[in-house]
């Protein structure tokens, strides 16, 4: 039997992390890395993968660049494609990209701002897992984490299609891990709060949200991105081997704050 500590390693692992330029992304590929993980580093823009590779070789782990637009069926087919070619496997997938290109009243989105969030947000994740499935269904094990939100579990003001299409992650989560947990594949979601990140930059200079955040949230403070890694590492490890179809809320008590 394996010890506990042996349970969280990722050796020989392939990871796919997708939207990991930068924030939660890059967070969550270096900490896959860090724990042995050979991480496909993906985004729109070369630019920024590339430096998030470099900085993980840089401290002795193992990490590609490969652009990829996650809401092109052809550039989700190739990347799939390309990693199998290089590495024969894949194990792990982070559904991570997302956008909010609508900030305002429900009324006032036109539907391409919302068809827009949706494809990324939603249809993106569903489309790489898709194309994963075969591959783990035939290793008989792999673990898709998908990253949702907090504000998927209440409507946020001016946030409505991101709202929406973290709702729909989280179902596709249970439906995911429903459907193929016979085929040892687990699908589990992570579901932050407030982070320090580029992202959430309008949030975070609301002067409303912030005294909202420490005033009555517990942890009285936003999170930044390297405080999403350990659990991506848990539920991609075969530490959380009995994990799946769960969404793990990691908002420094964000959801707590109404009952306080």
């Amino acid at each position: 039997m394996k010890s506990i500590r042996a349970k969280f390693e990722l050796q020989d692992k392939v990871a796919i992390v997708s939207g990991a330029s930068k924030g939660i992304g890059a967070a969550i590929a270096s900490g896959l890395a860090e724990f042995g993980a050979h991480v496909i580093v993906c985004s729109r823009k070369s630019e920024g993968i590339e430096a998030v590779a470099d900085a993980i070789r840089s401290h002795g782990g193992k990490a590609s660049a490969k652009v990829c637009h996650v809401g092109d069926p052809d550039q989700c087919a190739d990347l799939i494609d390309w990693v199998l070619s290089q590495h024969q496997r894949i194990d792990i997938l982070i559904n991570n990209a997302a956008v909010n290109p609508f900030y305002g009243p429900l009324q006032k989105m036109d539907l391409p701002a919302y068809h827009k969030t949706q494809a990324i947000n939603l249809e993106a994740p569903m489309r790489l897992s898709n194309l994963v499935f075969p591959v783990m269904k035939e290793q008989g094990n792999g673990s898709i984490i998908h990253i949702s939100s907090i504000e998927a579990q209440h409507p946020g003001k001016g946030m409505s299609a991101y709202c929406i299409s973290k709702a729909g992650i989280e179902m596709l989560t249970k439906s995911q891990a429903y459907e193929w947990g016979r085929y040892g594949i687990r699908v589990n979601a992570i579901a932050p709060g407030l982070i320090d990140t580029k992202f959430s930059k309008a949030l975070i200079e609301n002067r409303e949200v912030m005294e909202f955040i420490e005033n009555k949230v517990p942890s009285g403070r936003v999170a930044q991105p390297d405080e999403m890694a350990g659990l991506a590492v848990f539920l991609a490890s075969d530490a959380s081997s009995y994990c799946t179809g769960g969404v793990y809320m990691a908002d420094g008590g964000f959801t707590l704050a109404n009952a306080l």
